[in-house]
């Protein structure tokens, strides 16, 4: 089973790897490299972690194995593999609505850890390669090896506002397809202050050139979408702590945004269609009348 032929991915203090039970169950298996100082507390920061929190959006721990010279944690395997894998290879593309379900999905995992949980959590290593895709391309945040638990009121200097900046850069590098560590940013020119430079006249300067080929009709509402996207992720990434957005504030802002992109004419006319085949069936003539002159409206 540990063989480079079922590795799917490294981290700092472990490896990833493919299995499968009997019953052709697949599962991922992440074993820490205790050879490595940090292995043992990152092993030990995880289990704390995963053991309590639960969300559709956090990677699920099935089991774990600890001996004195092997630790392992089991997992739910997830066969789209990674956000980066999916931003950087040649064999793969994500439309904007899927970059924008995702990117939602990586807000609800932070809001509920910063807020939906007991005790604050800090991810702080909040980056495409953390994040991965289940069969439904549905987002979950991984590896919790170096997170903190954060007593409210004793943050310090690792604070949920740490992951919020995170988030604002990974927002910046899903939509423009660039990394915070590519060549072009030297000097005084960061991936934020490129995009910052862009808005908002020039955003289709930054924006992934692969977006605006895919229904070039829609381009105009693309770039919309995007400088509110990127909008968003400056005010994600202000250099002082204390002027960031929390989690639920940026949650809702993108789910707005969202709402805004769906409200197209295909849209419009599956969501009025569908009500008013409900209505039909509760006899609500007057509101199916209602709806369908809506719909002529849209149209």
């Amino acid at each position: 089973m540990f063989s480079e032929s079922n590795l799917l991915g490294t981290g700092s203090f472990s490896l990833v790897y493919k299995g499968m039970l009997p019953g052709r169950t697949i599962f991922a298996t992440k074993v820490f490299k205790l050879e490595l100082d940090g292995a043992f507390k990152s092993f030990e920061t995880e289990c704390e972690i995963l053991r309590n929190i639960r969300h559709r959006n956090l990677t699920k721990v099935i089991s774990s194995c600890s001996t004195r010279d092997f630790k392992a944690l089991v997992l739910e395997y997830m066969p789209n593999g990674t956000l980066e894998k999916w931003l950087y290879s040649h064999d793969y593309f994500l439309d904007m609505l899927q970059r924008l379900d995702i990117m939602i999905d990586v807000a609800c995992a932070l809001e509920y850890l910063h807020h939906g949980y007991s005790v604050p959590v800090a991810h702080c290593d909040l980056k495409p390669s953390n994040v991965l895709l289940d069969d439904d391309m549905v987002a979950h945040v991984s590896d919790f090896g170096i997170a903190k638990l954060l007593e409210y009121g004793l943050e310090g200097l690792v604070s949920t506002k740490c992951d919020v900046y995170s988030y604002g850069i990974m927002l910046m590098e899903t939509f423009t397809r660039s990394k915070p560590i590519d060549a072009r940013f030297d000097g005084d020119l960061s991936l934020k202050c490129w995009v910052a430079n862009a808005l908002p006249n020039a955003i289709v300067q930054v924006l992934d050139a692969n977006l605006l080929r895919q229904n070039i009709e829609h381009n105009n509402a693309k770039v919309q979408c995007v400088s509110s996207l990127m909008q968003l992720a400056l005010n994600c990434s202000e250099d002082s702590p204390e002027e960031r957005m929390i989690m639920k504030d940026v949650l809702v802002a993108i789910k707005n945004i969202r709402l805004r992109v769906a409200a197209t004419p295909t849209r419009w006319f599956a969501l009025v269609v569908s009500a008013a085949v409900d209505l039909a069936d509760a006899g609500q003539e007057l509101l199916i009348l209602f709806l369908l002159c809506s719909l002529g409206c849209h149209l």
